[in-house]
């Protein structure tokens, strides 16, 4: 009964919500991934059930026991200067059979002219965004999981300052003798607590994902497909003034079938061997978006990722194509702190 009340308000969440979609939303940032796995999946990934806490921040669903006191820093060399930088960190509570999880993703955009309307230099602004998220998580049976993510939002752009909060619901499905995981998850669900100077309050950039994984049983290859903005058909975005200033008209055209292949990722992962994974994704929104016409488009949507994986440390490396021949890096360490420090024993010592 509790999972299927889960499911039942990710579906009508977004009719409670009302929120949008593309760039007519606030807070944008909480699109991009925090965690090189998931950026080598696609960016858009719900279902993928690896130990890595990383991927429990985009999806509280995926937050397991087995995740007990791991942390993920992440390092991330955007472009013009751009740094990002992500921590999260679970914990399992076993009076509770609760798994608890924190997060901080933060965006440093450095030092920028502050100006006047008319060009004269004031002085200097250091503009920010980060969100900070606390998830639970429990089991029901053997194969489900359900979980919620509770989301501070701040944007911080010298007198331009903002701040929201957002909530996440997802719901896994994993069949590990089948080799088999299903997850839908509705992401920032939520509303504007202070808008910006002179701006009218705007919405989230709610979207409603769901996908599924499978593992080969006689092969170390799993393939993923996940469907985003499934509440909205029609999500391209066509700026006719940009096509008809660069190199004439757009070829996104009307067909339905692009329509439909712009609400898909598609991933594979392969496990040469226990302790590599190597993984490749295609998000075909976002190589339709940022596409230029009349030009070659180089990996503009693609993604690909490589992780090591023993038993105390995961070191995992992800590259990824926003612009033509220039690459987007991450870089994140995940390490098990029961192992190196003993902190699985502190819950013990203080009574949790």
């Amino acid at each position: 009964m509790r999972v299927a009340f889960l499911i039942s308000s990710i579906f009508i969440s977004p009719w409670l919500f009302g929120q949008t979609i593309g760039g007519s939303s606030v807070f944008n940032f909480l699109k991009l991934p925090g965690a090189p796995q998931l950026t080598a999946l696609g960016s858009v990934n719900v279902s993928v059930t690896s130990n890595d806490v990383g991927l429990a921040f985009n999806n509280p669903a995926l937050l397991k026991k087995e995740m007990h006191t791991q942390m993920n820093a992440v390092f991330n060399n955007f472009y013009a200067g751009i740094n990002a930088y992500h921590l999260s960190f679970a914990y399992h509570h076993e009076k509770l059979k609760t798994n608890v999880g924190w997060g901080l993703t933060y965006f440093d955009y450095g030092k920028i002219a502050e100006t006047d309307a008319t060009g004269n230099i004031l002085g200097q602004i250091t503009p920010t965004d980060w969100v900070m998220q606390l998830s639970a998580s429990r089991s029901y049976l053997q194969r489900w999981n359900y979980g919620a993510a509770m989301k501070f939002i701040s944007s911080d752009y010298g007198i331009y300052r903002s701040n929201g909060i957002a909530l996440d619901i997802g719901v896994l499905y994993a069949d590990t003798a089948n080799l088999f995981s299903a997850s839908v998850v509705a992401k920032n669900m939520g509303y504007q607590l202070k808008k910006y100077a002179g701006t009218e309050p705007e919405e989230l950039p709610f979207d409603l994902q769901a996908g599924l994984t499978k593992k080969l049983k006689n092969a170390p290859i799993s393939f993923s497909i996940t469907a985003h903005h499934l509440h909205q058909f029609d999500i391209r975005y066509n700026d006719t003034l940009f096509d008809n200033e660069n190199f004439g008209v757009s070829k996104t055209g009307k067909f339905t079938f692009d329509k439909l292949f712009r609400h898909f990722v598609f991933a594979s992962q392969v496990f040469p061997v226990p302790q590599l994974e190597i993984t490749i994704g295609y998000n075909h929104l976002r190589r339709q978006e940022l596409n230029i016409n009349n030009t070659t488009n180089g990996l503009n949507g693609f993604s690909v990722g490589a992780g090591l994986i023993v038993k105390k440390l995961q070191v995992r490396y992800a590259r990824t194509h926003y612009q033509n021949n220039t690459g987007y890096n991450q870089l994140g360490l995940n390490l098990q702190l029961n192992q190196h420090f003993g902190l699985g024993k502190f819950g013990e010592r203080i009574g949790w």
